[in-house]
């Protein structure tokens, strides 16, 4: 018989951590992880690294045995962040004393961690997602570093959702890491997976049972193995109900720690002590945790209501309509509830001296109940949104009664103008700052997109604003907010301007625009940051000292950015050609597409995108920052990020069953070749009917790396091989027009709604229709079987790069598509004078086949090809230096 020897997990910071048949469960925090914090998110990204600690120190005093770091967020730079941080508590020794936790999706991250970390710590996380070949070399490199590491359940087919699923992933995942690796068995927690409970869907009823036997089989058959989890999960059902929640936690670890889990997520504010829950929620909340009754979800439903605290039944539950006036006011506010807020704001109206006192009183302290609890993190921008709708309603009831009394006039804080520049025709964002201002007391010009500067200026003097508001989100529009700054300069404007949108940064605003104006220019990245700085910035006592901190700011931004510019070495165009990207066109494969010619799709169902829809972004839109679907657990945001999900399926499901929403499609596939290196001949019979005109990098790299360009990808004239290129445009039409009817309701929250649920259409019928391209019509891929997750990594052969996007910035080749494709007169879809799609909900690009060919970033050119590509394309050195300066490097 063999004897199988008992390791224990040995870890540590500063101290040691063992964890054996003696250890208590261990507590991981989970306060430091830029997706489970809004606040800690918001300190990386205005880089306040000391405050952070402050974070990662109070998870300590607070009891945490390992503290869970996570830089993963588009805005910052993760791997940088990561080892600054990691760096930093090092210098800690009362945060450095605990053994730290590695947590990112992103390997560089990972590593870039286990380089700087102190102690042993433990990488989170690891799965057979993509295969073993990506699994052993990571689990190898993991083993090199000496670190610990968290195995997901999750395998080539998916999340494990049952008890085989979860012993079967266990247990491969185990004999590799093991058998294969050689990686010391008391270094593998798996993360089984927890799901919640009692959500009244008959295949979640096991979800916590399931999780605790298959942690018992874990712990039973795979020697010294570990098991951990995020427990908050499992009440996921109940949230807004602490009373139960503590209930469900304290019940779920009892039995859990009892079949073997040994360590976890858990926030201990919301932990009961398992013999203090009343006996009667007990027996409730076990029946379902252990399903022990068919019953048991209704049965726990029922009693909740009775529970202290609890919002179960938010819909039936009207007992806030027993308080004062004003808390049902402000509670009306806060919960975003207008179905009593005329009856309300009519009683306040019958009291008051005068209407226009239940704005500036009953409504207005309500409202910074709301600013205040967004300002601390404690409501989300879904849910100020829906705030405002009720103000909206409330002040349309009162007007008449306001402009009956001559003279009485509600006064703002502060005048805005905001306007999206011209060409650009996307105002999302906009519309959402717009929103939280008005929250906050602000009166709103809002100029709708398109906006000339002119009419800008016009109005900003008429209206005797205080704050000018610019967005935009294509790359021409920076050049109009640079031109805008420099007519205010020279009309001696004395007024703030605010800069947002996606394109936008703090090194654009601080080079190209804050040089160009006397006065503060402020670059403004997310909706929650709009109402500080503009109440910095109206501040009658700080204001002066807020504007010259900003502009010292600015100028050492911009200082610090131009010199760095200046140390980036590039080679002329000449040179970049020589180092272009080879491929052996003599071995590689060119794949005749089954369908030559243009397309049009102008009979698509909305139904066939819905399972093409990447959500992540929709949330991302709203300022609530996690991936789609775990940010519907998550911690911080999953509450409400689930009620947002919730408000878009219903508005899917009305926008297909009135077919509100338009998709249409147009698509062409042609012979191609590359010609002069840098152009992309598009060929019909052999004759030729259009030129793409592609940009090179010219960064200086070492000799191994090329310097890529699209039309690298495409097989030169001289090969004498003919190859195949394509181009499309799909867009959602309806969207504006459905909007503008809630606006005139005053209802901002679904206006927004709207244009956030047509460009995620817009995007998934870019991805539907590239994988018919695959699969169907060019037919290079025809065996092809991608997850929704390939989908979004862009797992699939092939690319599709779009104009004005880091592969090919330029959005001068859009015309070319546009006439290629006879884009206009085939579906509706026109260009503005900076080559913005109309509608805004729409998206366009090439297709790629070869097997080669990969997404990249242009980076910074010299003037030389700036020069070059004037003369190629037939148009002045200056027009060709201004749709490209963006990317054109500083002298």
């Amino acid at each position: 018989m063999k004897i199988i020897q008992t390791k224990y997990m040995r870890l540590s910071g500063l101290e040691p951590l063992v964890l054996n048949e003696n250890s208590n469960f261990i507590n991981v925090g989970e306060r430091t992880n830029v997706a489970g914090s809004r606040k800690f998110l918001r300190l990386i990204k205005e880089e306040k690294f000391d405050e952070a600690l402050d974070i990662a120190r109070h998870q300590v005093d607070g009891g945490a045995q390992i503290i869970d770091i996570n830089m993963d967020d588009g805005l910052i730079d993760g791997k940088e962040s990561m080892v600054r941080f990691l760096n930093l508590i090092a210098a800690e020794p009362d945060i450095s004393r605990v053994p730290i936790m590695i947590d990112s999706s992103k390997w560089e991250i990972i590593e870039a961690g286990l380089q700087v970390v102190q102690g042993k710590c433990v990488v989170n996380s690891i799965s057979l997602k993509e295969g073993e070949e990506k699994f052993i070399w990571e689990a190898k490199q993991i083993k090199r570093y000496g670190a610990a590491v968290i195995v997901m359940a999750f395998d080539e087919q998916g999340q494990a959702d049952n008890y085989d699923r979860r012993i079967e992933i266990a247990k491969r995942s185990y004999d590799i890491l093991v058998g294969k690796v050689n990686f010391p068995s008391e270094d593998i927690i798996f993360d089984l997976n927890i799901f919640p409970v009692a959500t009244g869907m008959e295949e979640h009823r096991r979800n916590a049972l399931d999780f605790i036997d298959a942690t018992s089989w874990v712990r039973q058959n795979l020697p010294n193995a570990s098991v951990s989890g995020g427990v908050s999960n499992v009440s996921f059902s109940f949230r807004g109900n602490d009373g139960v929640r503590e209930a469900m936690h304290s019940v779920f670890l009892y039995h859990a720690i009892q079949a073997g889990m040994n360590m976890g997520i858990v926030n201990p504010a919301l932990l009961e002590v398992y013999d203090d829950i009343p006996k009667d929620l007990l027996e409730r909340v076990e029946d379902v945790i252990l399903d022990r009754r068919e019953d048991a979800t209704e049965r726990l439903l029922d009693f909740a209501e009775t529970v202290k605290g609890s919002k179960v039944e938010k819909g039936l539950d009207l007992t806030w309509r027993e308080n004062t006036l004003q808390e049902r006011i402000t509670h009306a506010l806060v919960k975003g509830v207008d179905a009593y807020i005329i009856e309300d704001v009519e009683e306040a109206r019958m009291h008051a001296e005068k209407p226009i006192d239940v704005i500036e009183g009953h409504l207005m302290i309500g409202m910074n109940v709301v600013g205040d609890l967004f300002g601390a993190g404690k409501m989300f921008l879904p849910q100020v949104v829906k705030s405002a709708r009720v103000m909206k309603k409330a002040v349309a009831y009162l007007n008449p009664f306001i402009e009956a009394l001559k003279g009485d006039k509600h006064e703002p804080v502060g005048k805005v103008l905001m306007a999206t520049v011209k060409g650009d025709v996307h105002d999302i964002g906009k519309n959402i700052v717009s929103v939280v201002l008005a929250c906050n007391n602000y009166e709103i010009i809002d100029l709708g997109v398109m906006v000339p500067p002119e009419k800008i200026i016009e109005t900003a003097k008429k209206e005797q604003v205080d704050i000018i508001g610019l967005s935009g989100l294509i790359t021409p529009s920076l050049d109009e907010m640079v031109y805008l700054a420099k007519e205010m300069e020279r009309q001696q404007f004395a007024i703030p301007l605010l800069i947002g949108g996606a394109t936008t940064s703090k090194a654009h605003t601080a080079v190209k625009i804050d040089s160009q104006y006397k006065n503060a220019v402020v670059h403004v990245n997310d909706a929650s940051r709009a109402v500080t700085v503009v109440g910095d910035l109206l501040n009658k006592k700080s204001s002066q000292s807020y504007v010259a901190a900003m502009k010292k700011d600015y100028d050492a931004f911009r200082e610090k950015f131009l010199k760095r510019g200046k140390t980036k070495e590039y080679i002329s165009i000449l040179e970049a050609r020589k180092r272009k990207y080879y491929i052996d066109w003599s071995k590689t494969t060119i794949s005749k597409p089954k369908e030559l010619g243009v397309q049009v799709l102008n009979q698509m169902s909305l139904k066939e995108l819905v399972p093409f829809i990447d959500w992540s972004p929709f949330f991302r839109s709203w300022d609530l920052h996690g991936r789609y679907p775990d940010i519907l657990t998550d911690t911080i945001v999953g509450e409400q990020a689930t009620h947002l999900f919730e408000d878009a399926q219903a508005m899917i499901k009305e926008i297909i069953a009135k077919q509100a929403l338009k998709p249409k499609a147009i698509f062409g596939l042609f012979e191609a070749n590359t010609i002069h290196d840098d152009d992309i001949v598009i060929q019909k019979k052999g004759k030729e009917i259009a030129v793409f005109r592609t940009l090179r990098q010219q960064l200086s790299k070492r000799e191994a790396l090329p310097n890529m360009a699209l039309a690298d990808f495409v097989a030169p004239k001289d090969t004498g091989l003919t190859d195949y290129m394509g181009a499309f445009c799909v867009a959602i039409f309806g969207a504006q027009e459905w909007a503008t009817t809630y606006k005139e309701k005053e209802d901002d929250y679904n206006a927004i709604m709207v244009q956030a649920i047509a460009d995620r259409f817009a995007e998934a019928f870019a991805e539907y229709l590239h994988k018919q391209i695959r699969t169907k019509h060019w037919g290079y891929s025809s065996d092809e079987n991608l997850s929704k997750e390939d989908l979004i990594k862009e797992s699939y052969k092939g690319i599709r790069p779009a104009p004005g996007y880091p592969a090919c910035p330029d959005h001068l080749e859009k015309e070319t598509i546009w006439n290629l494709l006879d884009v206009e007169n085939k579906i509706g879809v026109t260009l503005t004078e900076s080559l913005a799609m109309w509608p805004a909900a729409a998206v366009s690009g090439y297709y790629f086949a070869n097997p080669e060919a990969k997404y990249f970033g242009l980076g910074k050119i010299t003037d030389d090809q700036v020069v070059d590509f004037a003369v190629r394309k037939g148009i002045s050195n200056d027009k060709a230096r201004k749709w490209l300066s963006p990317n054109i490097a500083e002298e």
